[in-house]
């Protein structure tokens, strides 16, 4: 059945927002492409913010929207908390600096709070960044193990260094057989060779997942996987045991990265959720309060890698010359690791969320039934996918989803557009993203959510919709 012709698929008119795109043409002057990352391009150009509040956010023409964004989920209270400043103004008076360069106080007192959260953090250390976390979790398994090569699965992102930067939004035609996808590099400039050292494997496919991971076994260091693919899609129960079981079995770190769920998918994350312990977890995003903050916790003898003890201090040269074997030593540091500030933003966002996640994530699946009703009354297929307090809109006839494949035959275009007129409408998320929910998206900023979509489903005529073969 053909389509019909609908206002959502056509090119957006309503895109004149003078100052922001002044704001883009200046910055293409200092900026490459005028961005300083490029997920925050879309367009015909981004919009440019410049003041945030509780579920709010201006833009530089005074266009005032819902953030449905929150920072790509990290900020779970919502912008600018109250609880979050004062956290930060009492640290910088009590301690009398925002960095000590040296241990405080504080590392330790947030490394025991996340562990009564997650048990499976024996040991941990910080880092500056989720990108920083996989990172140092897929170094910490290849020292841990002897090995090199690491498996990933199809559609997860794990971060901006060259191990993951394999198949994370491929195209069908590249990715090869669906029980055994081929690596596909995302970034120019990849070493050559990296791809024979990384190993893609079908999510939620575990009889395939366990062919190619015997058949690697003796080069795997690690299995890094997003127990919610894109922090929406959530592996089975049954998938999740039995990668755990096998990884077990033949020695294969596995690592979590929970730079998304963790927090978000309930407070002892996915591994809770699962009731799955790890080798590895990489945090980051919430538990920062927002800030540049990352954490990788795990095995004590795994984690033990990057004790100083173990080896040297890299620019302390009597360690070194101690040192029998540099090469046998982990070296991992870093200046800000451990920001007084922000794990005192880190302490201010838990006692928040251990009051009010369960009331965030009870509203979020109300908000997800309420929209799935309104689009179904339209006569629109849709459905809302996720856990905890993250979901995402997808505009399909299927019932579920359970990877990247299946997500890439849903109507993304008629997505996208949809995003867009809500845009109109002053419900701010950059197309095609998933929704992430704060304390702050109480019931009132919802049904305004609501009011909007409605007006964009009357005015849209979506219906039907034909996934792709």
């Amino acid at each position: 059945m053909a389509m019909r012709e609908n206002s959502l698929l056509r090119t957006p008119d309503f895109w004149h927002k003078e100052n922001s795109k002044r704001c883009y043409e200046k910055a293409k002057e200092f900026l490459p492409g005028g961005v300083t990352a490029n997920i925050k391009h879309f367009p015909p150009y981004p919009i440019t913010m410049k003041r945030g509040e509780g579920a709010y956010i201006v833009d530089v023409d005074d266009n005032r929207y819902i953030d449905l964004l929150m920072g790509y989920g990290a900020l779970a209270l919502g912008h600018g908390h109250q609880k979050i400043k004062e956290a930060i103004e009492e640290q910088f008076q009590i301690d009398g600096t925002h960095l000590f360069g040296t241990p405080h106080e504080k590392e330790v007192s947030f490394a025991k709070r996340l562990q009564e959260h997650m048990p499976s953090l024996e040991k941990i250390r910080y880092t500056n960044s989720g990108t920083e976390a996989t990172l140092l979790a897929v170094r910490l398994a290849y020292a841990y193990t002897g090995k090199k090569k690491i498996a990933k699965f199809e559609g997860h992102y794990h971060g901006g260094f060259e191990e993951v930067l394999y198949s994370i939004t491929p195209t069908i035609s590249e990715a090869g057989p669906g029980e055994n996808p081929h690596p596909v590099p995302e970034s120019s400039e990849i070493e050559a060779g990296t791809d024979e050292d990384t190993v893609i494997l079908p999510f939620n496919q575990i009889e395939d997942c366990k062919n190619i991971l015997r058949r690697y076994k003796d080069e795997l260091a690690a299995v890094i996987v997003e127990p919610v693919q894109g922090g929406f899609i959530p592996a089975s129960r049954s998938f999740m045991k039995q990668l755990r079981e096998v990884t077990k079995e033949l020695g294969i770190v596995l690592i979590f990265d929970e730079v998304k769920t963790g927090f978000r998918t309930g407070l002892q994350g996915a591994q809770g959720f699962y009731n799955i312990k790890p080798d590895l977890t990489a945090l980051g995003k919430v538990i920062g309060g927002g800030f540049p903050f990352g954490v990788v916790g795990g095995k004590d003898e795994i984690m033990m890698e990057s004790s100083p003890n173990k080896g040297k201090d890299l620019f302390d040269a009597q360690t070194a010359k101690q040192a029998a074997n540099k090469s046998d030593v982990l070296f991992h540091s870093g200046t800000y690791n451990g920001h007084p500030m922000i794990l005192a933003a880190g302490h201010a966002t838990l006692d928040v969320l251990e009051h009010e996640y369960h009331d965030t994530e009870k509203r979020t699946n109300q908000f997800r039934k309420a929209l799935e009703d309104m689009f179904s009354a339209y006569g629109y297929p849709m459905i809302t996918v996720g856990t905890g307090t993250i979901f995402s809109v997808v505009l399909t006839e299927k019932e579920r989803l359970i990877n990247y494949r299946d997500f890439q035959k849903t109507n993304l275009q008629l997505r996208k557009q949809f995003d867009y007129c809500m845009l109109r409408e002053g419900v701010y998320t950059k197309p095609l993203n998933r929704y992430s929910m704060a304390t702050v998206h109480g019931d009132d900023v919802i049904e305004s959510i609501l009011q909007s979509t409605e007006r964009v489903l009357q005015r849209g005529g979506l219906s039907p919709i034909r996934d792709k073969e």
